[in-house]
């Protein structure tokens, strides 16, 4: 299947039949600007999990025009001294950009290699595509990082929540 020129006419359109990439096409004539709009990246959001840390997602669910575009972006926002688990992103590429804070970051190479390293603002961390990785707040205050990735989709697999589901009793282990 080949690309129109206009990306604009393949965006997202949850009601319709056929599909693109995974997802139904929209009609050009009723594509308007919020189809490429998100400002929900924009702050940090109240964190009130047990985590710590809250990510926001921007990717083709909420943000239509980026239907077979190949991309999304993200933002977690951290409390002090919070560890972002282990997990993977099984189709796509991270790269993590500081906004606030510092970071101590890394991940496990199919070698079986730790490689790792403390980041703060304005500096950069890429992760490559299913590899376990991590990002800790190693500061004394809130950290904020935005991601970009090369999926519209690009999933999350966390190791923790497969291993110690919420109604598994870590006695057990």
């Amino acid at each position: 299947m080949s690309v129109p020129p206009f990306p604009g006419t393949l965006l997202v359109n949850f009601g319709d039949i056929a599909c693109v990439d995974g997802f139904a096409c929209k009609a050009e004539t009723n594509v308007t600007e919020a189809d490429f709009f998100f400002a929900g990246l924009a702050k940090p959001e109240v964190i009130n999990n047990t985590l710590g840390s809250l990510v926001t997602i921007a990717n083709v669910e909420k943000i239509p025009g980026l239907n077979t575009l190949g991309v999304s972006f993200s933002r977690i926002d951290y409390k002090a001294g919070v560890l972002n688990p282990p997990h993977t992103r099984p189709r796509a590429i991270e790269i993590l950009f500081v906004l606030d804070g510092q970071l101590d970051v890394g991940f496990i190479t199919t070698a079986n290699k730790l490689i790792s390293k403390s980041i703060k603002k304005g500096e950069i961390f890429v992760f490559s595509k299913g590899l376990l990785h991590y990002q800790k707040n190693s500061g004394d205050k809130p950290a904020s990082v935005l991601c970009a990735l090369n999926n519209q989709l690009p999933g999350t697999f966390s190791v923790v929540a497969a291993l110690l589901p919420k109604n598994h009793s870590t006695t057990s282990i």
